[in-house]
């Protein structure tokens, strides 16, 4: 009698759990419906073509109302394909007058691209020409301020020097310069003369000229913003290391931005490459309103600040901090005193176990209605050392969440999420109308969606789907993919493997939990009822993906 009174106990307890779950996922809403606007427009002529530098602008721009104009692809880069100079500059001139301020990438002026920087097959006539382009746009655009992004060559041979030996060579010859330089010790001069040796002396040439190149390009460059030709000036360092070559030019600018006594206001050194453009957007948008978003910065636990991590020449709080000094931030120590609060966490072997610490800390800061923004990092790119798969499984509110990234490098995550959020809380500082406050969060849900979806369902674990499944084809360079024989196989694996995961995250009790919006008539309760994506491969590699999220949107009935 006993045992079959426990079984209807756990049969009604297991029915009513089940009720509340299904009916929690499943409430009645009523659609939501936007319409986009503009109150300010951007022109960018961006790094590259790929969607971090394109893409990512246009679609953060949205959240603050703000339209960014881009050149057509057909003038653009593709991969190794540079895009056509002369073709930009003049869209550039016919368009600018469109646009409220301009941002510039100085490696799509003058070379067509990132890629094709780092060969710099241009002439010094080409970066003469550019100069005095620049010059001559800001002369018959005076009301418009031009923003311009250079990027610092990395330490990582051109394509061109493709001899693997040569390439192993030439970045150890990288670093005991600027070792030799930083300790002055005789043995590291000793090893320097041996791999010299190594080399052929045409070889290093064509290496160290990059720099030598680039360094004169930067200086003219920062004139022009002593000048006021450009409004701002941002000298990015890609894939940086902590010695090598590409430090070294680092300091011989910064020493001549002393000399010439230029601000940080006009010129600023920075660590990154993909994300300048996004943060310069950020930045814009900051100074137009008067906006210095106060930021309140959490990590993990004490050793993640002081971590150095792939790609990266300096710790993850001189990252932060940077990228912050960037949008105009301002940090702040009590977390009620903060605009957001920037969670970053740092994942590696050793602290697996902190994911469950820093679940319950996030928990407690959206319980407090705090706006809380995610880095979310692994040291070795597994999807194990994040956090994010522990905030599913422990039902947070995953769209509560005001900005997620965990791509690529840390300048590249840091600096997306602190656009995201600064876009965002820039436009909760007034009351919102019903219209405009859907409006809000719907752009920003869609951004952040995205990167859940990039971020770490791809990054994290379809990539390597992909990849392992061309090569067991034979297909051995994923970097080079043939276009005719398995770029469409590629595109519908990487199609398949998105949705089933997207499927699976949309019906997750952490997804549908609801949004809470507060607006001048009143307040309620949004849910995603839907999303479904698009993702295919932007160039014919497997690094990078284009992907659109469509969201929608339900407001939950009473």
């Amino acid at each position: 009698m006993k045992l079959r009174w426990l079984f209807f106990v756990i049969f009604i307890s297991s029915l009513v759990a089940y009720f509340n779950y299904t009916n929690h996922r499943f409430q009645v809403t009523t659609p939501v419906e936007t319409k986009q606007i503009y109150t300010y427009t951007v022109i960018l002529l961006p790094l590259d073509s790929r969607p971090p530098c394109r893409q990512f602008v246009i679609d953060a721009g949205k959240i603050a109302n703000i339209k960014v104009l881009v050149p057509p692809a057909d003038i653009l880069d593709y991969y190794t394909q540079s895009g056509d100079t002369k073709a930009l500059r003049l869209w550039l001139t016919e368009n600018i007058k469109q646009a409220d301020a301009a941002i510039i990438s100085i490696d799509q002026l003058i070379h067509g691209g990132l890629l094709a920087s780092r060969e710099a097959r241009s002439k010094e006539t080409d970066e003469i020409e550019a100069l005095d382009f620049l010059e001559k746009l800001h002369t018959d655009n005076l009301k418009i301020p031009i923003y311009a992004f250079n990027i610092l060559p990395r330490i990582y041979p051109p394509a061109s020097i493709d001899n693997y030996k040569d390439q192993k060579a030439l970045i150890k010859y990288s670093r005991l310069i600027d070792e030799l330089a930083t300790f002055e010790n005789p043995l590291d001069l000793d090893e320097l003369n041996q791999i010299q040796k190594k080399i052929k002396p045409e070889i290093i040439d064509k290496y160290t000229s990059l720099y030598k190149k680039n360094t004169l390009l930067n200086e003219k460059l920062s004139a022009l913003a002593k000048r006021g030709i450009l409004s701002k000036l941002i000298i990015a360092q890609d894939d940086g290391q902590d010695f090598g070559i590409p430090n070294m030019e680092k300091r011989q600018i910064q020493r001549y931005l002393n000399q010439e006594n230029i601000s940080s206001n006009q010129v600023i050194i920075t660590r990154g490459a993909d994300e300048v453009a996004l943060t310069l957007l950020s930045d814009i948008n900051n100074k137009q309103v008067a906006y210095q978003p106060k930021i309140y910065v959490e990590y993990c636990d004490a050793v993640a600040p002081k971590t150095i991590m792939p790609y990266m020449p300096c710790s993850v709080a001189t990252t932060v901090k940077e990228k912050i000094a960037l949008v105009n931030g301002q940090l702040v120590t009590d977390p009620a005193a903060a605009d957001f609060i920037l969670y970053v966490y740092i994942g590696n072997e050793k602290n697996l176990s902190q994911r469950i610490q820093s679940t319950k800390r996030i928990e407690s800061f959206l319980k407090q209605n705090y706006k809380v923004a995610l880095i979310d990092l692994s040291k070795h790119f597994l999807a194990e050392e994040t956090l994010f798969p522990i905030l599913l499984n422990h039902d947070i509110p995953l769209n509560q969440l005001i900005a997620y990234a965990g791509w690529n490098t840390t300048s590249n995550a840091v600096g997306t999420a602190i656009t995201q959020a600064s876009l965002f809380t820039e436009k909760l500082r007034t009351p919102l109308s019903l219209a405009n406050a859907l409006l809000l969060y719907k752009n920003n849900l869609t951004f952040l969606n995205n990167r859940y979806v990039e971020d770490y369902y791809y990054l994290k674990e379809v990539i390597d789907l992909v990849d392992v499944n061309l090569k067991k084809s034979g297909f051995t360079n994923v970097n080079d993919l043939d276009l005719d024989h398995n770029y469409k196989w590629a595109n519908d694996m990487l199609q398949t493997g998105l949705t089933k995961r997207t499927r699976l995250l949309k019906y997750s009790k952490a997804y549908n939990q609801p949004v809470p919006i507060h607006t001048t008539d009143g307040d309620l309760l949004l849910k995603i009822n839907d999303i479904q994506i698009e993702a295919s491969y932007p160039w014919p590699r497997t690094f990078e993906i284009h992907l659109e999220s469509t969201l929608s949107l339900g407001e939950i009935d009473d």
